[in-house]
């Protein structure tokens, strides 16, 4: 993937923000974060609306007021940009990459970096598939591969963007697809399919993305893509917490904490399938995630502070049991 020209390493950030906060005296630095109110937007998706309850839960703990609107990633660029937000902690890229690139280019927000490290789509496969020898999408058109697929890829909804990289894909006979079928139904559909596949030891190839509680509950492989059919770089994605320039010069404070947020995918399948297969809140879902994962808590609250000024750790340690 191509690194945008506004995009800087969250190492040079970080020495850039602490220069800053260096340089300026301590008093203007609290002046300035003398507002409580964090807003987030929160897309409908899992993963997002569990990470984003979980940092909403340790600013509220720190003293602030955070807030949660549900809205789609168009309508949340075009708030952060006018400042009605506060930050987004679902900046995927390169799938919102128009919309990012339009957003720098403005000079209205700040990337804290990459918060989901190993997040990806692509064509993914039952373990035992790939045990077999299919471990690149090279290997799906060979006929014997082929009449076992029964020459077909099952996929999510007609007009997501998987299934318009997938069609094009088709459309251009992207490693022999030419003469596939697609089976385009829903995420549940997609699943169920293989479920039953799996269950009975048949082979199945499928539009799959992680993080999701699909890579927990199956064993799962994702193919070599060489051809970027998925995109720049296999499919693989970063998924980047932005934040306003506005609130980041205001709350520096809540902004490290925001830009310490860290999680693998393993993490955010985790979280999903706690909220999204076990059926629990997304409170509940968040706090057991952070019981579970207490060391990952202590490090995303390293050099942060309550709004008080008292270190945050032992405050969300004692708050939450941890």
């Amino acid at each position: 993937m191509n690194a945008s020209p506004s995009l800087v390493s969250r190492g040079t950030r970080a020495v850039l923000l602490g220069a800053c906060l260096a340089a300026a005296p301590l008093g203007m630095a609290q002046a300035q974060d003398d507002t409580t109110e964090v807003r987030f937007s929160v897309p409908p998706w899992p993963g997002v609306t569990v990470k984003t309850e979980l940092a909403a839960q340790l600013l509220e703990t720190l003293g602030y007021k955070p807030q949660q609107e549900q809205l789609g990633t168009t309508i949340t660029y075009q708030a952060l940009n006018e400042n009605e937000l506060d930050a987004f902690l679902a900046g995927w890229l390169p799938a919102q990459q128009g919309m990012y690139d339009t957003a720098m280019e403005k000079g209205t927000l700040v990337d804290l970096g990459n918060n989901v490290d190993g997040a990806r789509i692509g064509f993914a496969v039952p373990r035992y598939v790939a045990e077999a020898g299919v471990t690149s999408a090279e290997d799906l058109d060979t006929p014997e591969n082929a009449e076992r697929f029964g020459r077909t890829v099952y996929s999510i909804e007609t007009g997501t963007g998987m299934s318009e990289q997938l069609n094009a894909g088709v459309d251009s006979d992207t490693y022999g697809l030419g003469d596939w079928e697609l089976s385009e139904t829903s995420t549940p559909g997609m699943l169920g399919a293989a479920d039953s596949a799996i269950n009975n030891q048949e082979w199945i190839v499928f539009a799959g993305w992680t993080p999701h509680w699909m890579n927990i509950k199956y064993d799962l492989a994702y193919l070599d893509d060489p051809k970027d059919l998925w995109g720049e770089d296999g499919g693989r994605s970063d998924v980047r917490t932005l934040v306003t320039k506005e609130f980041s010069e205001a709350h520096p404070n809540a902004t490290k904490l925001l830009d310490q947020l860290d999680f693998t995918a393993d993490d955010q399948s985790d979280m999903i399938r706690r909220y999204d297969q076990d059926e629990m809140p997304k409170d509940e879902a968040a706090i057991a995630w952070m019981r579970d994962n207490a060391d990952k808590v202590e490090g995303f609250l390293d050099g942060v502070t309550t709004r008080d000024g008292e270190p945050a750790w032992p405050v969300v340690k004692e708050a939450f049991d941890l």
